[in-house]
C-alpha cells in the first residue's frame, strides 16, 4: 500500500470522526444501515411532475437514512439548462437525510448535441460542480453529512484532485462508501458535435478523459486502502455507466471503461470481502456479478481475472422510473449487503 493512500486514508476517517455527527461512530459501527438508492430521474416532465411521490415514499420510510443518487437528472433528449438543473437541486435539497449524488452524461458530457442544446461540456461540468457540490465535503439534503471529497486530499495528491469535488468517501455501520464521476458515453470519450469538434476541443476532451479517469482510478485505490486499514465488512461503489452495458458495447463502445474494470478487479481481489457496484446508465434494473467468470459474455469484454465477490446493482430508470431501491447493509451478515425494490408511483 502506497504511503499517500494510507495517509490519505486516516486523514478521511479522521475528518469524517470529527465532523460532530450527533452519534458516535463507535455506536452504530454493527448496525444496520439503510439508503435509498435510484438514478436516471426524472427522464421527463411528467416525472418530475411526480418528484413529491417519490420524495415523499423515501421520506415517510423510517428506515432510510441516506439517499444516493447515482447520474442523470434529465433524458438525452432534453436540453441543459440552468433553470432545469435549479429545479432538481430543489427537489433534492427536499430530502430530510443526507443526499450524496454523483454525475451522470446527460448533465454535462452529452450536453454538446444538438438535442441537448449544443453547449460545452466542460462549461456544463464546471455549472453541475458550482450548483449541486457548493460545500465540498458535505452532502445535500435537509440534513448535510460530512464526507471525504476528492478535493480534500490535496497536498497529498495530485494537485488535479482538487477539482474533484463530486467524488466522496464515507464509511457507516462497517462499510466503506465511495462515488465516482464515471459517466455514459463511454466516459465521454464519443466525438463532441460541432463546434466543441476543432482540434483544440479534441485535445481538451482528451485531457479532460484522461485527467479524470486517473482521479477515478486514485480515487478508487484510497477507497479500498481505507477499507483495508479500517477491516470494513464491505465496500459500495456508486457510479452512473454500466460498463457491462450490451447496447452500448454495439453503440458508443465501453473501451475506455477497460482500465477502471481492471483497476476494480484487482482491487475486490485483494479486499476479499463483498463489494458492491451500484450503476444506472442502462435503465433495467438487473443484479449480477459481471467478473465471476473471466469466460462469460461479460467477463470477456473487459478480460480481467476472476472476481467472485464483486456484485452489480443496475437501478430501474428512464420514463419508466416508478421505483427505488432499498439497500440494506447489515455488517452482521457474511453477505453485508441486501435489497428490496420499492414502486412509489400508483
Amino acid at each position: 500500500m502506497k504511503k499517500s493512500f494510507a495517509i490519505a486514508a486516516t486523514l478521511c476517517f479522521g475528518l469524517i470522526a470529527t465532523a460532530g455527527n450527533s452519534t458516535a461512530a463507535n455506536e452504530k459501527e454493527d448496525k444496520k444501515l439503510t439508503l435509498a438508492v435510484y438514478g436516471d430521474w426524472p427522464y421527463s416532465t411528467d416525472l418530475l411532475s411526480k418528484a413529491p411521490l417519490l420524495i415523499g415514499s423515501i421520506n415517510s420510510d423510517p428506515d432510510v437514512s441516506l439517499v444516493l443518487h447515482v447520474g442523470d437528472i434529465h433524458s438525452g433528449s432534453m436540453l441543459c439548462t440552468a433553470d432545469w438543473n435549479q429545479g432538481i437541486f430543489n427537489l433534492f435539497q427536499q430530502f430530510e437525510d443526507p443526499f450524496v449524488y454523483t454525475p451522470g452524461d446527460n448533465e454535462w458530457t452529452d450536453c454538446h448535441r444538438p438535442k441537448e442544446g449544443n453547449h460545452d461540456p466542460l462549461g456544463e461540468l464546471a455549472n453541475v460542480r458550482a450548483l449541486f457540490f457548493p460545500r465540498p465535503g458535505f452532502t445535500l439534503g435537509e440534513k448535510p453529512k460530512r464526507v471525504f471529497s476528492q478535493s480534500d486530499l490535496f497536498p497529498f495528491g495530485s494537485p488535479t484532485d482538487r477539482q474533484y469535488v463530486e467524488n466522496v468517501i464515507w464509511k457507516d455501520s462497517q462499510v466503506v462508501f465511495v462515488t465516482l464521476n464515471l459517466p455514459g458515453s463511454n466516459n465521454d470519450t464519443v466525438p463532441w458535435s460541432a463546434p466543441f469538434d476543432t482540434t483544440a476541443e479534441q485535445a481538451a476532451q482528451a485531457e479532460e478523459v484522461a485527467n479524470r479517469t486517473a482521479a477515478d482510478l486514485h480515487w478508487l485505490e484510497i477507497a479500498f486502502a481505507a477499507a483495508q486499514l479500517t477491516r470494513a465488512k464491505g465496500v459500495v461503489i456508486g457510479i452512473q455507466a454500466d460498463m457491462w452495458d450490451p447496447a452500448a458495447l454495439a453503440g458508443d463502445g465501453l473501451n475506455a471503461y477497460t482500465p477502471v474494470v481492471k483497476k476494480l478487479a484487482d482491487l475486490c481481489v485483494q479486499f476479499g470481502r463483498p463489494v458492491l457496484l451500484i450503476n444506472g446508465d442502462s435503465h433495467v434494473f438487473e443484479t449480477d456479478q459481471p467478473l465471476a467468470d473471466p469466460s462469460s459474455a461479460t467477463g470477456l469484454i473487459h478480460g480481467t481475472q476472476a472476481v467472485p465477490n464483486l456484485t452489480r446493482l443496475t437501478v430501474e430508470g428512464s420514463t419508466l422510473a416508478d421505483e427505488w431501491v432499498k439497500l440494506t447493509v447489515d455488517p452482521r451478515s457474511p453477505g453485508v449487503f441486501s435489497w428490496e425494490r420499492i414502486v412509489y408511483l400508483p
